[in-house]
């Protein structure tokens, strides 16, 4: 081997130690900067989205699961008490509300800021369709990881409080996207809970009946790990 192929190898060598040591932190600074938190957005939300309260409403220990800010690229629970509906739908749209407007910084926001959740629906099956405003795709940095991130921590926070979901399904402004921003498929559905018959969900009001072509329109299975 010559000396000159032996002083490439070394500083290959080197090269990826260097990147091996400071990804963690290049990551860091790259979702806190893709995830920063627009105060105008913040207040046009909550001006036009208040909270959601229902007379069933009882303070519980919500998990709400946010990025992690010790392991790079993965979530983590949070626990907060939050008073939450004894109705599914309703439930599901308070914890994703939280999902969206309270990140406890701007370096775990999993979702834009400005991210409206325009409508759920709640299937007899366990499927839940979650129907979001554009921003969803155009807000999220694109990329695999940042797009898994945004919506695994959709299913897992609503799989951590509400027991009748079995499967989700994402609509963006009320139809179909292929994919949330360029990478992550969102034509099929991704597992919320796995085993076991689905709890009983009431017949919904008639404002909250699901679209008619997803009740028979069949999509490839999405899956999520938990």
């Amino acid at each position: 081997m010559s000396r000159r192929v032996k002083i490439l190898l070394a500083a290959l060598g080197v090269g990826v130690l260097i990147g091996a040591l400071y990804f963690p932190a290049l990551l860091r600074q790259v979702m806190r900067l893709a995830r920063l938190e627009h105060p105008e957005a913040q207040t046009r939300r909550e001006a036009v989205q208040p909270p959601i309260a229902t007379p069933t409403d009882v303070k519980v220990q919500a998990r709400v699961f946010w990025a992690s800010t010790i392991v790079p690229g993965t979530l983590e629970a949070v626990e907060i008490e939050l008073p939450l509906s004894a109705d599914p739908v309703l439930r599901s749209k308070q914890l994703l509300n939280v999902l969206i407007q309270n990140a406890p910084s701007s370096e775990q926001r999993t979702l834009p800021a400005d991210v409206t959740l325009l409508e759920f629906y709640l299937l007899p099956d366990g499927t839940a369709v979650a129907d979001f405003s554009d921003t969803l795709t155009t807000g999220t940095p694109s990329g695999i990881l940042s797009e898994q991130m945004a919506v695994d921590s959709i299913a897992r926070t609503l799989a951590a409080g509400v027991e009748p979901i079995r499967r989700l399904k994402i609509l963006i402004h009320g139809q179909d996207a292929e994919t949330l921003a360029g990478h992550l498929d969102l034509t099929g559905f991704f597992t919320v809970r796995v085993g076991g018959p689905p709890a009983p969900v009431a017949p919904a009001a008639p404002g909250g009946k699901a679209p008619a072509d997803l009740l028979t329109r069949p999509g490839a299975p999405g899956k999520l790990g938990r």
